[in-house]
C-alpha cells in the first residue's frame, strides 16, 4: 500500500505543483516555490476534470456498433456513440485487434501514440500503447516527431549523432557566462519553454537569458516575430522574411569567406567538404554569388545589416541558437545544415560559449545543466514488425497503399493500414491539412482512441476508451533535461467509469491470452515501486543517494545536486579531432555529406543550400495568398491538451482563436480589433478573432495551433473549421525526400472580414448519443 503524502504533488509536462484543498475539494495546484517562473497551463486541470468534454463512459460509433468494420469509415467524425459497458468495449475492441491479426497481420496494425500525453514513467500513453502492441505481436511504428522531424534526420549526417538536438547542448551556465553574442535564429519564446518532456521543477530560459544579458552578452533575434524572444533589455531585432533564414546565412557566410573571417585552420582540421561548399557559396557552380545583396533580397534584411552581423560574429565568442520551428518548413534541413557549417566557418565549435545549439527554448531544459542520471521508463519490449513510417506521413500512409516514397536513403512503400490504435496526442491538432487527414481517416477499418475528453480525435474514432488524468492517477516524474523526481500523486477520483491506459490494456491482454506478458505481474503500485528502485540503482551508480521508495513518496520531491561544471558541445573533438572522432564517415563535421549527395535528392544536396520553399512571400502563390502564416505553440495550452480548460478558453476572443496581424495589413483589408475574420487558403478555411500587433513584420500572421477542430459542417468534405485550428491551411508535404518531416510553417493564406452571425463553437460539447440497440430505453447518464 502507498504511503500517505505530507502534501500531495503533482508532476506535469508544464511544471510541479502541490495540491491544495478548500472546503474538502481540491480548489488549488500551487507552484513549488523553487520555480521562478511558473505555468498558469495547471489552472485548467482542475474544472478540466469534470467539464462538459469529459468522457465518462466507454463509447462506440453506432453504425460501427450495428455492422462492426463494415460500416465503413463515411461516419467517423458525424455519426452519434452508444455507450457500453467496459465488458462490451473491451470484448468489441479484443475482437477487431484479433481479426486484424488473424486477417492481415500484425503489420496491419498502426500504434499512433506522442508522448506528451503524460510526463509519467509509468503512465506514459506512448510507452503503454507500445508495450501492449508488442506483446500482442507488434505494430506498424513511426520514426522521428513533429518537433524536430527534419533535424532528427539531418544533424546525424553531418556531425554523426544528435547532440546539440536530443543531448549534449552546451549549458546555459556556459553561454552566460562566456558568450559575447547570442545569435538566436526563431527566438527564445517563454511560451514554448512553459513545457518540457518528462516535466519540470524549474523553468530556467527566463533567468538564464538574464544571466547572459547582465554578463554583457548581447542578443540578436533573427525572426519575423520580434516579442519571439525574452530579454531586458529587448534584443537586437533582426525582421527576416519567414523561410529566408538559409539565404540570411549564406549572406553571412559569403562576407566571412571574401574578408577573410573564416577559420581555415579549424575547416582544414575538424571539418570535411568545406571547399564544395565554399564553391557553392562563391557562385563558382551556378553562377550566382551568395553575398550579402543576394542575401538581402530573398530575406528582406538590409545587405548593410547582414555584413555588419558577419563581422560581428567573427569577432566575439558567438554562440549560435537555432529554434525548432525552423526546420518544419519546406526544406527544413537546410537551416540546420547551414547552421552547423556557419558556426564552423566561424571556429568556435567546442569552446565555451561559442559554437551552436538547437531548441534552447522550444521546450525548457535544453542546456540545463543535469547530472548524469537515465531514469528508467516502462520498458516496451521488442517490436517482431520491422515496418515504420515518418511520423508526419500518416495521411500519406491511410491514402496510398503500397504506394512508393524516398527516406533517408531508403526505398520503402506504404503498409496497408487496417487498423489504427491511438493512446496519446491528437493528430487533429498536430498533422497539416486537416481535411486531407479526414479523407485519409476513413481508410481504416477499425480505430481505436483512449482519450479522456471528447476532442476530435475522440470524435473520428469508432471505439473510444475514457481514459484517466494525470490527477487521477499515481505516477513518477523524471526528466532527462531537469534534476529532480517527483511523485505524481492521486489527488482526484477517476470521473465517471475513466480507467488508466495500463488497466486498459490489461484487460484487452488478458481477452488476447498476453495478460501475464503485459502487466509482468504487477499492478500500478507495484510499477511504481520497481521503476524508482532501479532509480536508485542508477542513481547510486551515478553518485547520488536517493531516498527509499516510501520516504520519497511521502515527500513527493526530491531534488537533485546540479554539477559544478556545464557540458561544452563537442569540446573534446575541438581539443583532439583525432583521437575524439565524431561518428561519421570521416570522423570530422561533414559540411559536404557524400552519403547524402550520394542519395541523389533534388531537394537535398550534400551541402548546405538555398532552395526555394514551395509556398512562401517569394513564390508565385504570395500573388492569391499574401499573407505568410505562422503556426506555432499556444500560450495557454499544451498543444491541444486543456484547450477546453479555463484558462485557455480564458485567452480566447468571442471564443475562437486569436490571429495576430500587423496594424498595416488589418487596415488594408478593413479588420479592426476584435473582428471576428476568415482565415482562407486553396486547403481549407477558418475562423479566428483578429488581434492586432506591430510585433509581427508586415505580411506575416501568427495563429497558434491547438484549438480543437470544430467544422460547421461535418459530414461536408472541406468544412469552414469555426473555432481557428491553423491547421487546416497548412500543406501536408515532406519536407524533402530525405527527411519526410512536416513543412507547416511554409503556408500562405489571405485574411477577410466575416460577414454575418458567426456560428456557435460546440468544439468542447460532448457528442450526439444514440440509445443502445440492446435496451433502447436506457437513458444517458451525465
Amino acid at each position: 500500500m502507498l504511503p500517505e503524502p505530507e502534501k500531495p504533488t503533482v508532476a506535469t509536462h508544464w511544471g510541479t505543483y502541490r495540491a491544495r484543498w478548500e472546503g474538502g475539494r481540491l480548489a488549488a495546484l500551487d507552484p513549488l516555490a523553487e520555480d521562478p517562473d511558473p505555468s498558469p497551463i495547471a489552472n485548467s486541470m482542475i474544472d478540466a476534470l469534470t467539464n462538459a468534454s469529459r468522457i465518462l463512459r466507454p463509447a462506440v460509433r453506432r453504425s460501427f456498433l450495428e455492422k462492426g468494420f463494415s460500416a465503413g469509415g463515411e461516419g467517423r467524425g458525424r455519426e452519434p456513440f452508444v455507450e457500453v459497458s467496459w465488458d462490451e468495449a473491451l470484448d468489441l475492441a479484443a475482437a477487431e485487434l484479433e481479426r486484424v491479426r488473424r486477417q492481415h497481420g500484425n503489420g496491419a496494425i498502426y500504434g499512433g501514440s506522442y508522448g506528451w500525453a503524460s510526463a509519467g514513467r509509468f503512465h506514459h500513453a506512448q510507452s503503454q500503447i507500445h508495450r501492449f502492441l508488442n506483446v500482442i505481436g507488434g505494430y506498424t511504428r513511426s520514426v522521428q516527431n513533429y518537433s524536430y522531424a527534419a533535424a532528427d534526420t539531418i544533424v546525424p549526417h553531418v556531425i554523426g549523432d544528435k547532440s546539440g538536438l536530443v543531448s549534449g547542448h552546451t549549458g546555459w551556465d556556459v553561454i552566460a557566462r562566456e558568450s559575447g553574442l547570442v545569435v538566436m535564429f526563431g527566438g527564445a519564446p517563454l511560451k514554448n519553454a512553459q513545457v518540457s518532456s518528462g516535466g519540470i521543477s524549474r523553468h530556467i530560459v527566463a533567468e538564464s537569458v538574464a544571466a547572459a544579458q547582465a554578463n554583457g552578452a548581447e542578443i540578436v533575434s533573427v525572426s519575423p516575430i520580434r516579442d519571439d524572444t525574452v530579454g531586458d533589455p529587448a534584443p537586437e531585432w533582426v525582421p527576416i522574411r519567414p523561410n529566408a533564414d538559409v539565404a540570411l546565412m549564406l549572406g553571412i557566410a559569403h562576407t566571412l569567406a571574401i574578408e577573410g573571417l573564416a577559420d581555415r585552420a579549424f575547416l582544414d582540421r575538424h571539418t570535411v567538404g568545406y571547399d564544395r561548399f565554399e564553391a557553392y557559396l562563391l557562385g563558382r557552380t551556378d553562377g550566382v554569388a551568395k553575398d550579402a545583396d543576394w542575401a538581402a533580397a530573398l530575406a528582406d534584411i538590409p545587405a548593410d545589416t547582414i555584413r555588419a552581423l558577419a563581422r560581428r560574429m567573427a569577432g566575439k565568442r558567438t554562440f549560435i541558437m537555432m529554434a525548432w520551428s525552423l526546420q518544419r518548413a519546406d526544406h527544413g534541413e537546410q537551416p540546420y545544415f547551414m547552421a552547423i557549417t556557419l558556426a564552423a566557418m566561424l571556429g568556435q565549435i567546442g569552446l565555451p560559449g561559442g559554437g551552436f545549439g538547437f531548441g534552447y527554448a522550444s521546450v525548457n531544459g535544453i542546456g540545463n545543466t543535469v547530472p548524469a542520471m537515465s531514469w528508467p521508463s516502462l520498458p516496451q519490449g521488442e517490436n517482431p514488425v520491422s515496418d515504420f513510417i515518418p511520423v508526419a506521413r500518416i495521411a500519406d500512409m491511410l491514402l496510398s497503399p503500397g504506394g512508393a516514397y524516398d527516406f533517408n536513403g531508403q526505398s520503402r512503400t506504404y503498409p496497408d493500414i487496417r487498423l489504427v490504435y491511438w493512446a496519446g496526442g491528437n493528430p487533429f491538432h498536430h498533422h497539416q491539412d486537416l481535411n486531407r487527414l479526414r479523407r485519409a481517416w476513413r481508410r481504416p477499418e477499425a480505430i481505436i482512441v483512449h482519450e479522456s475528453w471528447w476532442n476530435p480525435l475522440a470524435r473520428h474514432a469508432d471505439i473510444v476508451f475514457p481514459a484517466t488524468t494525470a490527477l487521477e492517477r499515481n505516477d513518477i516524474t523524471a526528466a532527462s533535461r531537469d534534476r529532480f523526481v517527483a511523485a505524481s500523486h492521486r489527488v482526484a477520483e477517476p470521473a465517471g467509469e475513466a480507467r488508466d491506459d495500463f488497466a486498459i490494456f490489461t484487460g484487452l491482454a488478458e481477452r488476447l491470452g498476453a495478460g501475464e506478458a503485459f502487466t509482468d505481474g504487477r499492478d500500478e503500485e507495484g510499477w511504481l515501486r520497481h521503476l524508482y528502485g532501479l532509480a536508485r540503482q542508477r542513481g547510486s551508480a551515478a553518485g547520488l543517494d536517493l531516498p527509499d521508495f516510501d520516504s520519497f513518496w511521502r515527500a513527493g520531491l526530491c531534488l537533485l545536486p546540479a554539477p559544478a561544471k556545464g557540458p561544452v558541445l563537442l569540446d573534446a573533438f575541438r581539443d583532439d579531432p583525432e583521437g575524439n572522432p565524431l561518428p561519421t564517415p570521416s570522423g570530422r563535421i561533414e559540411l559536404f555529406s557524400a552519403t547524402i549527395d550520394g542519395f541523389g535528392y533534388d531537394d537535398c544536396p550534400g551541402h548546405a543550400a538555398w532552395l526555394a520553399p514551395h509556398e512562401w512571400l517569394g513564390s508565385a502563390a504570395a500573388s492569391d495568398f499574401p499573407l505568410h502564416l505562422l503556426s506555432n505553440q499556444p500560450r495557454t495550452r499544451l498543444h491541444s491538451q486543456y484547450d477546453s480548460g479555463s484558462h485557455s478558453r480564458a485567452h480566447k476572443v468571442r471564443g475562437r482563436e486569436p490571429i495576430r496581424i500587423h496594424p498595416d495589413d488589418a487596415a488594408a483589408r478593413g479588420i479592426a480589433e476584435g473582428d471576428i475574420v476568415r482565415v482562407f487558403n486553396a486547403r481549407g478555411a477558418c475562423l479566428a478573432a483578429a488581434h492586432l500587433s506591430d510585433a509581427l513584420r508586415p505580411g506575416v500572421v501568427q495563429l497558434s495551433t491547438g484549438a480543437w477542430y470544430d467544422p460547421v459542417d461535418p459530414s461536408a468534405p472541406d468544412s469552414l473549421d469555426k473555432h481557428g485550428n491553423p491547421n487546416v491551411l497548412t500543406r501536408d508535404q515532406g519536407t524533402s525526400r530525405l527527411a519526410q518531416g512536416p513543412s507547416a510553417q511554409s503556408c500562405l493564406v489571405e485574411i477577410e472580414p466575416f460577414r454575418g452571425e458567426p456560428p456557435e463553437i460546440t468544439a468542447f460539447d460532448p457528442p450526439a448519443f444514440a440509445a443502445h440497440p440492446s435496451h433502447p430505453d436506457t437513458e444517458r447518464q451525465r
